[in-house]
């Protein structure tokens, strides 16, 4: 069963539905917030270190952060980076988006996370996100550092007891077995994270050449093989029609608009993922962005990519199109025994 908040669902259906009477055909459902792509590990499968290394040391400033929030209009800001706990007024970016009763999810390797707890006051609009790709060998592996593992470990515990509401983001490379996520899973669950976020991972240029990365055939089948191995009450975070995606079971095509990204060069256009040029304005990139060019079939750069920040948005903009999708997502949301 999904551990998203009641408010959390209540206020995303308002905003589709206010969307959906207003006829708009493209709008963001979560924004990516990357107030500085400085970060303090070198994680074998991110390319973003090597993709702003030029201008590693520039920084959004508070006011930056919020002006791109409020354009942007999202009821969810993902803030990312980069390390964002790095960022040395990140508790007044946090602080001052959570007052706009806007769900913020803070995504942390968690180096820096017990500072950040003495820092941060608990709210229902506020969630750390910790990063966790596999056990405790194969996490330290994937972020190239020891101990790493240990000490996310303990700061998820740590913010747990405090009264901060946590989630895990799991990206899925070659070479672990599916036994080792479902060892993983089933333990955050029962830690008391509110839910797991997992997808596979994706190729970005600056690191292509390493053999990390999975296949779309490939992935597909992964995701198969843990999903039917984990036990009943796994709390995944992810819709699940677009768990169903990751399975083979659904098909969608991306709508990177749903989830657009700013970062201290501007908003990435078109995605997350890829970025063939930076533009000053949210209305720019909605506007201009030839969306079509996009996508499994269209881009050879995503034919590989099963991201939730392209798939996850489709999924539930086709619940919004269709009852019976809507009904599915709902039950197995709320009643679901996974």
């Amino acid at each position: 069963m999904a551990g998203q908040p009641v408010e959390l669902a209540l206020k995303l259906t308002r905003y589709l539905v206010e969307n959906k009477i207003r006829g708009r055909r493209r709008f963001p459902l979560t924004m990516i917030l990357e107030p500085l792509e400085k970060c303090n590990l070198a994680c074998e499968g991110c390319g973003r270190i090597l993709e702003y290394e030029p201008v590693i040391d520039r920084m959004m400033t508070v006011e930056e952060c919020l002006t791109a929030v409020e354009e942007c209009g999202a009821p969810v800001v993902s803030i990312a980076g980069g390390e964002p706990l790095m960022h040395p007024d990140i508790d007044q970016i946090v602080e001052s988006i959570v007052r706009q009763r806007r769900f913020v999810y803070l995504c942390t390797n968690a180096l820096l996370m017990k500072r950040a707890l003495s820092s941060l006051n608990p709210s229902p609009y506020l969630s750390f996100v910790v990063h966790l790709d596999g056990l405790r060998e194969t996490h330290n592996r994937s972020v190239g550092r020891q101990g790493v593992y240990d000490v996310a470990v303990t700061a998820i515990r740590l913010a747990r007891r405090t009264g901060f509401r946590v989630c895990t983001n799991t990206t899925l490379y070659n070479g672990v077995q599916p036994q080792e996520f479902q060892t993983l899973f089933a333990m955050l669950t029962r830690m008391g994270v509110e839910g797991i976020m997992v997808s596979p991972g994706f190729r970005f240029e600056e690191v292509a050449t390493k053999d990390i990365f999975l296949a779309r055939q490939q992935a597909i089948a992964f995701f198969q093989s843990i999903f039917e191995g984990c036990r009943n009450g796994t709390r995944f975070y992810n819709n699940p029609l677009y768990l169903d995606f990751l399975q083979g079971k659904r098909h969608y095509q991306c709508s990177p608009w749903t989830v657009p990204t700013r970062t201290p060069l501007g908003w990435r256009q078109p995605c997350y993922l890829i970025a063939d040029q930076h533009v000053s304005t949210f209305a720019e990139l909605m506007r201009r962005t030839p969306w079509s060019s996009y996508g499994f079939g269209r881009d050879p750069r995503c034919a590989s990519c099963m991201m939730h920040c392209g798939y996850e948005g489709a999924a539930i903009l086709e619940a919004l199109e269709k009852p019976a999708a809507a009904w599915e997502m709902a039950r197995r949301a709320l009643f679901s025994p996974r």
